[in-house]
């Protein structure tokens, strides 16, 4: 186990207000020990506890291990050929209806093994936890029948372990309809609920549903999400993406942890998330890869809906694993400031899958510490952290 002291911290960013100045919870010129997986002090240098290693963290900024809230970083198989169908001008819904996307997916991964899934996910895994991301939620959705859907679960779980990434499991079994139910989608549904949900339930921790244009409906989505929340999973849903479905309100009123997407989020869809404490989860890859108009984020900040941003991992609408990249892109194309968009990737998406003690720094939460090391010439300013595209260097992940 590690037993780390970092010395003289510039600026730690604790993301809790109760322990530093604003809502990123600054403290400045502070140690932090980290025994193991957990942070057990915080305080002034020069009462710091003794530890085997120390590292020196003058002139940088730490702050928690960042949380990836929404990926489907298990799959198998190319969709490069996609890319340079969509830089041609076709959509991704024709894509889908033409046999691709999902499901072209969907076939690759079916083939593999779970080893190889497992490969696949824990070298995306590896390079997401270098630039200090902890904490993973992986989906599957690219078996769509119940021994494939069970394999994609174990293989992220199996990733996990090997990374030492904290892996949070959703089952998306209702990602999109496979060819062969085409002309039964209440068969599909059925197999989703009947077949599929009861032999994943007790390894996934989360439940979600593809509610949109060429996949699934609010009425079938409220079903599915309802049977998952019977078998203890918690609801949350692709929301508003592709065409305005009502998605989001029905999450709002099944008290999902989020709804993601939200490209196309109406008035009514905002005032329920906010009366309902749902988070948004802005995904900045897939408008960017989509060429996509933003979520109305600004109607979001002023109903107090909290704002999470995920990579949305997958290998078609975004293959990006860099959640750094994802803050800026935030700010950049959907208006967020530097406090929120760094909130939105460490206690805001810890929120998103409820779990409150993640993406925030005090004694007794689990690590990792992220320590970064702002560029030549530039100061320990939170800004230079979503400045610079995909962060400064990363001087040392720690827990």
């Amino acid at each position: 186990m590690r037993d780390t002291l970092i010395t003289g911290i510039d600026t730690l960013l604790t993301m809790d207000p109760s322990v530093g100045e604003g809502p990123l919870g600054v403290l400045h010129d502070v140690s932090v020990h980290v025994d193991g997986s957990e942070i057990t002090w915080i305080g002034p240098a020069s009462d710091a506890p003794s530890a085997r290693e120390t590292i020196d963290g003058t002139g940088c900024i730490a702050l928690p291990g960042l949380v990836d809230c929404h990926t489907h970083a298990v799959w198998a198989g190319s969709r490069a050929d996609e890319f340079e169908k969509r830089l041609a001008g076709a959509s991704y819904t024709s894509i889908l209806e033409g046999g691709g996307g999902i499901l072209s997916t969907v076939r690759a991964s079916r083939a593999a093994s779970e080893e190889q899934l497992a490969a696949g996910c824990a070298s995306r895994l590896a390079r997401m936890r270098a630039r200090g991301v902890g904490t993973v939620e992986v989906k599957s959705g690219y078996g769509l029948e119940p021994a494939a859907e069970l394999k994609l679960i174990q293989a992220a779980r199996r990733a996990g372990k090997l990374t030492g990434v904290r892996v949070f499991p959703t089952f998306l079994g209702a990602h999109a309809i496979p060819p062969d139910w085409r002309s039964d989608r209440e068969g599909y549904v059925e197999q989703v609920i009947e077949d599929q949900l009861p032999i994943v339930a007790q390894y996934a921790s989360f439940i979600d549903v593809y509610v949109d244009d060429g996949a699934f409906t609010v009425e079938e989505g409220e079903r599915i999400l309802r049977a998952g929340m019977a078998c203890g999973l918690k609801p949350r849903v692709h929301a508003e993406q592709i065409a305005y479905t009502g998605a989001a309100a029905m999450a709002a009123r099944l008290g999902a942890l989020s709804a993601d997407h939200l490209e196309r989020l109406d008035d009514a869809g905002v005032a329920a998330m906010a009366a309902s404490g749902t988070i948004a989860g802005l995904l900045p890859g897939a408008m960017l890869y989509l060429r996509d108009t933003p979520p109305p984020v600004a109607k979001l900040r002023e109903a107090g809906v909290p704002l999470a941003i995920a990579t949305d991992l997958n290998p078609g609408s975004s293959p990006v694993d860099d959640l750094w990249a994802c803050a800026t892109l935030a700010c950049l194309t959907m208006g967020l400031t530097v406090e929120e968009a760094l909130r939105g990737i460490t206690c805001v998406a810890a929120d998103a899958l409820g779990q409150p003690d993640l993406g925030r720094l005090r004694v007794g939460s689990p690590g990792p510490v992220v320590l970064v090391r702002p560029p030549p010439s530039e100061a320990p300013h939170p800004a230079v952290l979503v400045q610079h595209f995909g962060c400064p260097r990363i001087e040392a992940v720690v827990g």
